[in-house]
Formats: structure tokens, sequence, C-alpha cells
């Protein structure tokens, strides 16, 4: 096995780097956030802490990995598949176009069975029931625990 650091290990080093890069620029702007009352249990910095902390551990386990790992060969990455980009842009602006007039559940929805399907699932229903279930818990989690509103539409109108 070859172990040498090569230009592709790094790349994924600087890649790591640039995670790291940004957690700390995430982490800088996060510290500005001016915070809410003294009583307050979650406040308005918790979750962009969170966001910083994984891509922190993100970057440095990036940066690991491309020192430990062997050279890549050329057979070890795919092909590019268009017909997954196009699904995966498909459900970009399908969100983009319907999260306004639908809501954020229904374009949410559409959103995950069109990335599922971009990387392989052909079960539709499935697609739906999960993503649908999860925009319904994100919703939930925002407006109800948060008490945020995201947004209206067909299905948050109904709350």
């Amino acid at each position: 096995m070859n172990r040498h650091f090569s230009s592709t290990n790094r790349s994924g080093f600087f890649v790591g780097l640039a995670v790291l890069a940004f957690a700390g620029i995430l982490a800088w702007q996060t510290a500005l956030i001016p915070h809410g009352g003294a009583y307050a249990q979650v406040g308005p910095t918790i979750v962009p802490w969170m966001v910083t902390a994984l891509l922190a551990v993100l970057g440095i386990g990036l940066m690991i990995e491309s020192l430990f790992q062997r050279a890549p060969s050329s057979e070890d990455h795919g092909e590019f598949g268009i017909h997954a980009l196009s699904w995966l842009v498909l459900g970009l602006l399908l969100n983009l176009f319907l999260i306004a007039p639908l809501g954020f559940i229904i374009a949410s929805s559409l959103l995950f069975v069109c990335t599922a399907r971009a990387f392989g699932s052909t079960r539709l229903l499935r697609d739906a029931a999960i993503g649908f279930t999860l925009a319904l818990i994100a919703y939930i989690a925002f407006d109800r625990l948060l008490g945020y509103r995201i947004g209206g539409g067909l299905i948050e109108n109904l709350f």
C-alpha cells in the first residue's frame, strides 16, 4: 500500500483546512450574535455553535484522513453522472420556486424525493413519506419549540 503524501492527499488536506477556517469564521460570527435574556434555556446561538463544532470536527477529520490514506488510483473515482446532477438541480429549483406558494413542508419533501432519486432510489412513495415526515418534524421544531415561523403554506396553515 502506497502511503506517500500525493497531490490528491495534499488537496484533501487543504480542503480540510478550508473547512476548519470556515468553522473559525462561523465561530467568530456566532460570538457576535447578541444573547437573549438571562433566563433563556436555549439562546439564538445554540445551533450556530453546534454547526461550528461539527464543521471543526469535519475539517480536522479530513486533514487527518488525508495524511493517513493511501494514494488513490484512477480506479477509485466514479464517473460523472449527469443524470444524478439533473435530479439534484431539479430538486433545488423546485424547492426555490415552490417554497413560497406551497410552503416549507411540501417544497422540502419534493427536494428530498429528488435527492433520493439522484442517489439511485426508485421508491418514490417511500421517499416522499420519509421526506414529508422529516420536513414536518423540522417545521414543528422551528415553529413550536423555537417559536420561529419558517413560512406558511398549504400544510403549515393547518397548524
